[in-house]
C-alpha cells in the first residue's frame, strides 16, 4: 500500500488491553481536504494490516471526511495502531455475517450467533455457540406500583418488553449494530408505557455482544413508581447440577464461583480430581467412577437454585442464595462494590450479563433462578425490585409561588426557578450499556475476571492531542506545555481543579440512577458540603458548561479519568437533564434539587455541543440520536419563550412564527451548534441554509452580537436585521457559543459574521470609555470577567492587537483568582466531609467557577500563550 497520510493513534488506558480483547469502535478526525472517501482509510499495527470497517460520521464542507467511525474485530489487539490513508488493498472479508429476514434478523460473527424477531415479546431470541444454544427468551421486564399510603407496599404490575421494530442499522463487515424499538406492555393489558431503543453491536471474533439501552420515562408522577426494571433471558443448561456453574463478579476483581451441587467440603471425599475440576468449573468424571460414600448419596446435597446480587448502594453489596422459592436465603458473600456481572454455565456454554457501572448505578440486582431446573433464567436488574420504587414527583408543594412575581422573589432566596407543573420528569431518558457474554464452556476465573475488567473500562482506541489539534477539530486547543514558568503554573492550577472535581464524586458518593455523571452546582462553606437541598444550587446540569470543561481538557491531555467522567457527564446531562418526548421534548432543565426540577426549560442545556465529543470520538449510536432529536429545536421556542419571566415586553410580546424572540447568545449558540452537527453529519439542507442565512444576518444587524437578540422568522430560517440596540448578558458566551462561533470562523468565509464576533470579543471586557466612544454608553451587565478573557484572547489572536493581550492577561490573571482556587482546593481535599471548616479558610469554589477557570485557561493558552512568559 502506498500511504499519503498517517497518524498514530493510542490506547486511552496507555497500554494496550490484555486478552481477552473483543475488538473497539472508535472515531478519528481527519484534516480538511485530506480524505475524499472512507475507502481510502486503512488500520495498521506496525508492518500489519488489521481488519477494520470505516464509515464516514461528519464531512467538511467541501465534501472531505472530517470524522470516520472506526472498528476493529476481536483477537490479537494492536500494539502500535496507526490510522494510514493511501492506495486500498484487497477489500476487508466479510467477518460478521447478517441474515436480514421479513421476519427475522441473524448476525453470525464466527464465534456466537444471534437471532431477533422482527416483532413480537423478545428483544432477542436466541444465542447460540455452534450448535449450542446458550440463551433463549430475551426480554426486557418492569414493573409498576402505585403511591404506597401509610408506609404499605403498594400493588405491582408486571410488564414486559414488546417489540415494534427491529432493524439493521450497521451492517458489517467487522460491526453489526441491531436496533430494536419497542414499549413495555402489562402482563393484563392494561397498559404500555417506557418506550426503549436497544442496540446490539457484534463485533467479528467476539464472544460478548454489547448493548446500548435507553427507556424513556412516560409516567404520570403522581401515580407511577417504577418498582423494577431489567433484563433477563433463558439459560438452557445440559449438564447435571454439579456441572452447572455460577459467577458473580465481586469486589476489587473478585469472582464469587460455585457449582449449583457442590461436592467440596463434604463430609466424604469424592476424589481429588472431582473436587479439582468441579472448582476450575470443568466437567467431571461421571459420577459412577466417584467415591461411592458419594456417588451413592449424591442426591442428599443441597442443590443451591437461586442466587441474588444486590447492590443498593455505592458502598456495598451482598450475595445470597437459596435451594429453591418457598425456602430460607442464606448469606453467601459481601463487599463492597461489585464488578456488575453474573453467569450461568455448564460445560457446553452459558450465558452471562454484565452491567457496566453498576454499582455507580444503584439500585441493581444480578439474579439467577431454578438453575438446577429445567427453565433457569439469568437477570440484571437496572433498578433492583426489593429497593423503594422511584419516586419522580416534585420535591415541594410550590411554596406559594402561583405567579411570575412570587417566583422571581423565590430566586433570589434559593436560586430556584419555580412553575407550577413545571418540575415535571416525564419525558427524561436513561442509557445503560451492558454486555451479553456467550460461552462455549463455563469461563474459568481468570477469563471471568478480564471480561469484567474490559467491561467496566472498555478498551478504547482514540487520536493523540497534537491528531486532534492538526485536524482543525472543536475549535481553540493546544496540547498541554510547561515550557516556561508561567504555564507551568497555569497547568497545575488546572490540574488541581480537575483533580478536586475527579475526586468529588467519589467523596460524596455523588452515585445513583438518575445521579452518576452530574456534579453539584455551588459549595455550602458553613456547612461544608455541597448545596444539594437549596434550589438551584444542587446538581447542575451543565450550568456554565463543565462538559466543556471535561471535554477540552480530555482533548488536550489524553487523560483517560478525564475522558471517563466526561463520558459519564455526557451521558447523564443529555439523557437525564433534557426531554425526548412529551410538551418540553428538546429542551433541558436548569439546575436544581431535581434533575429536571427547573422551570427553565432551555436549549443551552440540550445543546449538542456538550454532547457531539463523545459522538465524534466514539461513534456511539445513541449519542448520535441525541443530535437528531435537535434538528427541528427551533420549533420549542413557538411553544415555550426562554425568558417569559423578564422579558421587558411581555405585555406585547406573542411568540408567532414569522417573529420569535431568540438570544444571540445561549439561544442562537445551541441552534448553531444543532444546524452545524446536522450538517456535518447528514448533508441536511435546511440546517445547512439556517445556520449560514443566521449567521449573516447577525453580521447584518448594525450592533451584532451586543444586539442581545433578534426576531427569527421560524418558516425562512432568517433573522429580522432591522433592529439596532445594544442588550448584552454575561451568560451569553458561556454556554458553547465561544467554541462554536471559533469553528464557524475557521469553518465558513463569511467576512461581517466574523467582524461582528470580533467586535463582541473586543467590546465585553473594554473599559467603559472605550465602550462609551464605540456604543454610545458603557456595556451593563459585565460579570464572568476572567471567563470572558478568552473572548479577548481570541480578539487578540485574530488581530495581533498587543493592546486585547493585555486586557486578555489582565482578565485572566488580574484578581489572581486561579490562585485563590490553588490554595482553598489544597485545603478542602484534606478535609473529611465531617469536619467543619470556617468560612473565611474554606470558601467557595463553584462548578461555574471551575469550568469557566478552566475553559479560559485552556483557550487563552492556546490563543496567546507564546506571548505570556513576558508578562509573568
Amino acid at each position: 500500500m502506498t500511504e499519503t497520510f498517517s497518524h498514530s493513534l493510542r490506547w486511552l488506558a496507555d497500554t494496550p488491553p490484555s486478552a481477552p480483547f473483543e475488538g473497539c469502535t472508535w472515531g478519528v478526525p481527519l484534516p480538511r481536504g485530506a480524505v475524499g472517501s472512507v475507502s481510502q482509510l486503512r488500520m495498521r499495527d506496525d508492518d500489519r494490516d488489521v481488519p477494520a470497517q470505516f464509515w464516514p460520521l461528519a464531512t467538511w464542507p467541501d465534501g472531505s471526511v472530517k470524522w470516520s467511525g472506526v472498528a476493529i474485530g476481536a483477537g490479537a489487539a494492536p500494539q502500535r495502531p496507526c490510522l494510514a490513508v493511501g492506495e486500498r488493498d484487497a477489500p476487508v472479508a466479510a467477518a460478521v455475517i447478517v441474515d436480514d429476514e421479513p421476519d427475522r434478523v441473524m448476525v453470525d460473527n464466527g464465534e456466537l450467533r444471534i437471532t431477533f424477531d422482527r416483532t413480537g415479546d423478545t428483544v432477542f431470541r436466541e444465542i447460540a455457540r455452534g450448535s449450542v444454544a446458550v440463551a433463549e427468551d430475551g426480554h426486557l421486564v418492569s414493573l409498576v406500583a402505585g403511591p404506597a399510603e401509610d408506609d404499605q407496599p403498594a400493588p405491582r404490575t408486571r410488564c414486559r418488553s414488546h417489540t415494534i421494530s427491529t432493524s439493521v442499522e450497521q451492517s458489517g463487515p467487522v460491526r453489526v449494530v441491531v436496533r430494536v424499538d419497542g414499549v413495555h406492555r402489562a402482563e393484563d393489558g392494561s397498559r404500555e408505557w417506557l418506550p426503549f431503543t436497544v442496540r446490539f453491536v457484534v463485533l467479528a471474533g467476539a464472544e460478548s455482544v454489547r448493548i446500548v439501552h435507553t427507556f424513556i420515562w412516560d409516567g404520570d408522577a403522581d401515580r407511577d413508581f417504577l418498582a423494577g426494571l431489567g433484563l433477563t433471558a433463558r439459560v438452557p443448561l445440559r449438564a447435571a447440577s454439579h456441572d452447572r456453574h455460577v459467577r458473580f463478579a465481586g469486589a476489587d476483581g473478585g469472582v464469587f464461583a460455585e457449582a449449583v451441587r457442590g461436592i467440596t467440603g463434604l463430609r466424604r471425599d469424592p476424589g481429588g480430581d472431582v473436587r479439582e475440576r468441579q472448582v476450575a468449573g470443568l466437567s467431571t468424571p461421571p459420577v459412577d467412577t466417584w467415591a461411592p460414600q458419594v456417588a451413592d448419596r449424591i442426591g442428599l446435597v443441597p442443590e443451591w437454585s437461586d442466587f441474588s446480587l444486590a447492590q443498593p448502594n455505592a458502598d456495598g453489596y451482598a450475595l445470597r442464595k437459596r435451594t429453591r422459592a418457598g425456602h430460607a436465603w442464606i448469606d453467601a458473600a459481601a463487599g463492597t462494590r461489585a464488578g456488575g456481572v453474573v453467569s450461568l454455565s455448564d460445560p457446553e456454554g452459558g450465558l452471562g450479563i454484565g452491567v457496566r457501572a453498576f454499582w455507580q448505578s444503584h439500585p441493581g440486582r444480578l439474579d439467577i433462578r431454578d438453575a438446577a431446573g429445567r427453565a433457569p433464567t439469568v437477570t440484571a436488574w437496572l433498578h433492583a425490585p426489593d429497593q423503594p420504587p422511584m419516586d419522580m414527583r416534585f420535591y415541594h408543594d410550590g411554596l406559594g409561588q402561583d405567579g411570575y412575581a412570587d417566583q422571581l422573589e423565590a430566586l433570589e432566596i434559593t436560586y430556584e426557578d419555580y412553575e407550577p407543573g413545571f418540575g415535571d420528569a416525564h419525558g427524561i431518558a436513561r442509557t445503560h450499556e451492558l454486555t451479553l457474554f456467550a460461552w462455549d464452556r463455563t469461563p474459568s476465573a481468570e477469563r471471568f475476571a478480564a471480561h469484567v475488567e474490559h467491561l467496566q473500562d472498555p478498551p478504547l482506541l482514540q487520536p493523540t492531542p497534537e491528531a486532534l489539534r492538526d485536524a482543525g477539530v472543536f475549535g481553540d486547543f493546544s496540547p498541554v506545555d510547561r515550557s516556561t514558568p508561567l504555564r507551568r503554573e497555569i497547568e497545575d492550577s488546572v490540574d488541581l481543579l480537575l483533580d478536586f472535581y475527579l475526586e468529588q464524586p467519589e467523596q460524596r458518593r455523588w452515585y445513583g440512577f438518575w445521579d452518576y455523571g452530574d456534579v453539584m452546582h455551588a459549595y455550602d462553606a458553613d456547612r461544608h458540603t455541597w448545596r444539594y437541598d437549596v434550589g438551584g444550587y444542587a446538581w447542575d446540569n451543565s450550568e456554565l458548561s463543565p462538559d466543556l470543561w471535561l471535554w477540552y481538557s480530555y482533548l488536550r491531555t489524553g487523560r483517560s479519568d478525564v475522558f471517563r467522567m466526561a463520558e459519564a457527564m455526557t451521558r447523564h446531562t443529555g439523557e437525564v437533564d433534557v426531554y425526548h418526548l412529551g410538551r418540553f421534548r428538546g429542551l433541558g432543565s436548569r439546575h436544581n434539587v431535581q434533575h429536571w426540577g427547573c422551570s427553565a426549560k432551555q436549549l443551552r442545556i440540550s445543546s449538542p455541543i456538550y454532547r457531539r465529543f463523545l459522538y465524534y470520538l466514539t461513534a456511539d449510536e445513541r449519542t448520535g440520536d441525541l443530535l437528531a432529536e435537535l434538528t427541528d429545536s427551533d420549533e420549542t421556542f413557538l411553544a415555550l419563550d426562554p425568558t417569559r419571566k423578564v422579558r421587558a415586553d411581555a405585555a406585547t410580546y406573542r411568540p408567532e412564527r414569522s417573529a420569535l424572540a431568540v438570544g444571540l447568545g445561549t439561544d442562537w449558540g445551541a441552534l448553531a451548534a444543532t444546524w452545524l452537527t446536522a450538517w456535518e453529519r447528514t448533508g441536511d439542507e435546511r440546517s445547512r441554509d439556517r445556520l449560514l442565512g443566521t449567521m449573516a444576518d447577525i453580521g447584518s444587524l448594525p450592533q451584532g452580537f451586543l444586539t442581545g437578540e433578534a426576531r427569527y422568522d421560524l418558516d425562512t430560517g432568517r433573522f429580522e436585521t432591522a433592529r439596532d440596540r445594544i442588550s448584552v448578558s454575561h451568560l451569553s458566551a458561556v454556554f458553547g457559543l465561544v467554541e462554536i462561533c471559533s469553528e464557524l470562523i475557521d469553518l465558513v468565509d463569511m467576512p461581517a459574521f466574523r467582524d461582528a464576533w470580533l467586535r463582541y470579543c473586543r467590546l465585553y471586557l473594554a473599559s467603559p470609555d472605550e465602550q462609551e466612544r464605540e456604543l454610545g454608553a458603557p456595556i451593563a451587565g459585565v460579570h464572568l470577567e476572567q471567563a470572558h478573557s478568552r473572548l479577548a484572547a481570541y480578539a487578540a489572536a485574530q488581530t495581533g492587537d498587543e493592546a486585547l493581550t493585555d486586557l486578555a492577561w489582565r482578565a485572566f490573571d488580574g484578581i489572581g483568582e486561579w490562585l485563590v482556587h490553588r490554595r482553598e482546593l489544597q485545603v478542602r481535599r484534606i478535609l473529611p466531609p465531617a469536619v467543619p471548616a470556617p468560612v473565611d479558610e474554606l470558601p467557595s469554589v463553584s462548578t461555574n467557577d471551575a469550568a469557566q477557570y478552566g475553559l479560559a485557561a485552556i483557550q487563552v493558552l492556546a490563543l496567546i500563550g507564546d506571548r505570556l512568559p513576558d508578562r509573568a
